[in-house]
């Protein structure tokens, strides 16, 4: 621990939240306060003495204030060693003096970004004095203790009290490294946004334009986890700046603390349930959807997603595309569910759900754009994959019949609403729907033709439980994530008694899975998108 006490402190806040009371523990502790412009006026306000910056540098603000703490007075009391001879004789040499403890934080970029004011009002949000005096302080934190978060006050306080205005080493390493990240994620910000600006209206698709030279990773620790994936793995939860609603930007109003396996899971069935206008429900277990239902309300997309698949369903996540009613609050509650992620829900629907302890109720506020693409990442040895996610609809303009039967205006509703499904599967992938839900999904495997024959399976079993007199894969219709290598897999899913399929197409076979299709007298059609998910 450093033998110095903190006698001198520079304040310079944009979020002044906590700066009086701060600064009124500091004055009793003897410390002298030295701030700038609004934050001086603020702990003025609060009765406190304090020495403005100029008086310090001899010299006023400049350039609309752009220049007031870039001066050798401030920046030489950050970095000067304190156990370094000729830094303190230097510092005499001058007349400047130390400076113990740096309180800042920076203009609210991100904000003003994402509030959609103008480039220049948003150029001028980005911070130069203050990320400068932060990095100074925090290269320098065996002198200087660097506070950039007002959550931090009180764990300072408590210490400088009880240690006689001291602060230790641990604790002065940790708001450093937080400093540090601090900078790194402003500055990433401005980078990342940036370059988007000046890329707006040169990228085409596929030419790469959209990622720069550096990726920006910013994020900012929301959650330490019990555990990752398994017992034995360590894990955490980051949130990225951006305003996406999803599992990041809700708000838990019930149930336990979430789980690794229940975030990625909540995400997967959230950025599904977005992709459809009707009611919607979606049930998910282990990042794939067991069940998907539409309807012309919510309870009958519920009980049609529960249906799908209702063993499946037991600890499932439930995201729906609609505020949480009391109906369908009433058909969720007898199913052990790990997880209910809605744009909103009734205070009557909470009530029935605030039965189960357990169960973990997510509130959003809205809906992500299934349009909209955001960033995929994934981790490889040594680096990052990245891409957009797959955000590319597919319409009844997208449909090239290639059979000699088309598809009736039903089929084709189904045909869209499975093939909405099947992009959120992972491959390779299979969806059978009938009537606005899934009745069979085949999830990862090596082999289209053993996914759509799982997919049949599981759907004829689930028939036989529930009394049904035949499969439900009869009379439905069949997507496939991309095109049938060989004509068995339609063959495949023909047995199972689909009418109807939709596919990429672009295989060398394509005229024999046509061919198979026509001899059985299903309509088939192409759409030339691809949409793999591994």
């Amino acid at each position: 621990m450093p033998d110095r006490p903190i006698r001198r402190a520079l304040l310079s806040v944009y979020d002044k939240t906590g700066i009086a009371d701060l600064g009124q523990a500091l004055h009793r502790l003897g410390v002298e306060l030295v701030s700038t412009g609004g934050t001086a006026a603020a702990l003025r306000g609060a009765g406190l003495p304090v020495t403005e910056v100029a008086d310090v540098t001899g010299f006023p603000e400049i350039l609309d204030g752009r220049v007031k703490t870039l001066q050798p007075a401030i920046h030489a009391g950050l970095l000067a060693r304190r156990d370094h001879a000729g830094h303190m004789e230097t510092l005499a040499e001058h007349g400047f003096e130390t400076i113990d403890l740096l309180v800042s934080n920076l203009y609210p970029f991100e904000r003003t970004r994402d509030s959609g004011a103008p480039f220049d009002e948003v150029v001028e949000m980005i911070d130069i004095g203050g990320p400068a005096m932060i990095r100074a302080a925090a290269k320098n934190h065996d002198g200087v203790v660097v506070l950039t978060d007002p959550d931090d006050y009180a764990e300072v306080l408590t210490d400088l009290s009880a240690q006689e205005g001291r602060i230790d080493e641990t604790l002065r390493r940790r708001l450093a490294a937080k400093a540090f990240g601090l900078t790194a994620a402003y500055d990433g910000m401005i980078a990342d946004w940036l370059y988007r600006e000046a890329i707006a209206d040169e990228a085409k698709p596929g030419d790469g334009a959209a990622f720069g030279a550096d990726l920006d990773l910013s994020a900012t620790l929301r959650q330490t986890l019990r555990y990752g994936e398994n017992p034995h793995q360590k894990a955490a939860f980051y949130a990225r700046p951006g305003r996406r609603p999803g599992v990041t930007s809700a708000r838990q109003v019930q149930g336990k603390e979430l789980s690794y396996n229940n975030l990625n899971d909540t995400d997967a069935a959230f950025e599904l349930v977005a992709e459809f206008d009707r009611p919607a429900a979606v049930i998910v277990k282990h990042a794939n959807p067991s069940g998907v239902g539409v309807a012309d309300d919510l309870a009958q997309a519920h009980a049609k997603a529960l249906a799908a698949d209702p063993v499946s369903a037991f600890g499932g996540i439930v995201a729906l595309n609609r505020p949480l009613d009391a109906e369908t609050a009433r058909g969720i509650a007898p199913v052990f569910t790990e997880v209910v992620i809605a744009p909103d829900a009734s205070e009557e629907a909470l009530a029935i759900l605030g039965a189960k302890k357990a169960l973990r109720v997510l509130l959003t506020g809205a809906l992500p754009s299934s349009a909209e693409p955001g960033l995929v990442l994934r981790s490889v040895a040594g680096g990052l994959l990245v891409q957009e996610s797959d955000a590319r609809p597919i319409g009844p303009s997208d449909l090239q019949i290639v059979t000699r039967r088309a598809p009736a205006e039903s089929e084709i509703a189904d045909l869209l609403f499975a093939v909405r499904v099947v992009k959120h599967v992972k491959s390779n992938a299979i969806v059978f729907a009938r009537a606005g839900r899934t009745v069979g999904i085949g999830a990862g495997q090596m082999s289209r033709v053993d996914a759509v024959r799982i997919a049949a399976a599981k759907a004829a079993e689930l028939a036989r439980e529930a009394g049904e007199t035949e499969s439900r894969t009869v009379g439905s219709v069949l997507a496939s994530d991309a095109f049938f290598p060989f004509a068995d897999g339609l063959e495949a899913a023909i047995a199972a008694g689909v009418t109807a399929v939709i596919q990429p197409g672009g295989s060398k076979r394509d005229p024999e899975v046509i061919a198979a299709a026509d001899v059985a007298g299903i309509a088939m059609v192409f759409t030339g998108i691809r949409h793999f998910r591994h």
